[in-house]
């Protein structure tokens, strides 16, 4: 009787995995030349519409925000880099 259930179960699982299966290699379509016309129509249009879109400069969202233009950072010489040990901790 458990068999019997076991394999009932493997059945009614089975089932809709098996039927999921089926769809995995979908039918190829193969365009006509009206079609291909069609899309490379299509492309052409697209790309002259992003032709046609002007160069933006870049914005600044928290440029409300500020009092002032923000300052450049002052160029100073760097210090010299001490040598570290394996763990990262300054030799002393």
């Amino acid at each position: 009787m458990k068999l019997l259930s076991v394999v009932a179960v493997l059945a009614l699982l089975t089932g809709p995995a098996a039927a999921q299966m089926m769809n995995l290699m979908p039918e190829v379509k193969t365009k006509t030349p009206e079609e291909k016309e069609q899309d490379a129509i299509t492309d052409k249009a697209y790309r002259e519409s992003l032709r046609k879109i002007p160069d933006t400069k870049a914005v600044d969202p928290w440029g409300n925000v500020r009092s002032e233009a923000p300052k450049a950072a002052p160029k100073t010489a760097t210090p010299a880099k001490q040598p570290r040990t394996k763990t990262g901790s300054a030799a002393n």
